[in-house]
C-alpha cells in the first residue's frame, strides 16, 4: 500500500437540553465518558483509562464483535488533553491504531455553548487519515452516533 494521508475538518452542532455543567461532568468523569464515548454496540471495551487535566492521557482499547468488517481486531485510541475550560471548552489530541496498523491522528474540541434551551454542544474534528483508515466520512458518522449515545445517557 502507497503512504498516503487525507486531511478532513468537520463540525457538528447538537443540541441537548441540559446546561452547559451537566455536559461537561459527562465529558469529565471517566466512568461517565466510558458510557456513552467508549461502550458501543460493535466492540467490547477492554480497557478505557482517563486522567482528566491538561497533559492527562486518555486510553481506549476495544475489540470487535463477530459479525462486524474486523472481528478480533483491536481498535486503540490514545491521546492527551490539550486544553481543558470547565463548563466551556476540551481539547483533545489523539492517535487510532486498528490492530498494528496506524490509520489516523485528530484534534478534537468541544465547546459547550449555553442557549436558552439548554446547551449546544460544537464538536470540531481535525484529522489526518492514513492509507487503510475508515476516512472522514466513516469517522464524522461514528462521532454523530457517539453524540446520539451522549444524549441517551444524559437522559438517564
Amino acid at each position: 500500500m502507497e503512504p498516503s494521508v487525507t486531511h478532513s475538518t468537520f463540525v457538528i452542532e447538537h443540541r441537548y437540553p441540559y446546561p452547559p455543567e451537566r455536559l461537561f461532568a459527562a465529558i469529565s468523569d471517566p466512568a461517565k465518558k466510558r458510557r456513552w464515548f467508549a461502550e458501543g454496540d460493535a466492540t467490547d471495551v477492554e480497557l478505557y483509562e482517563m486522567d482528566f487535566r491538561v497533559g492527562g492521557a486518555e486510553r481506549t482499547l476495544y475489540r470487535f464483535r463477530p459479525g462486524t468488517p474486523f472481528p478480533g481486531v483491536a481498535l486503540t485510541n490514545t491521546g492527551t488533553f490539550q486544553d481543558i475550560i470547565p463548563n466551556q471548552r476540551v481539547v483533545s489530541a489523539s492517535t487510532m491504531m486498528l490492530g498494528d496498523h496506524r490509520i489516523s491522528s485528530s484534534l478534537v474540541t468541544f465547546e459547550l455553548l449555553p442557549i436558552a434551551t439548554g446547551t449546544e454542544l460544537r464538536l470540531t474534528h481535525q484529522g489526518a487519515f492514513y492509507e487503510g483508515s475508515d476516512g472522514p466520512k466513516m469517522r464524522e458518522g461514528g462521532w454523530r452516533k457517539i453524540l446520539d449515545r451522549l444524549a441517551e445517557d444524559l437522559s438517564r
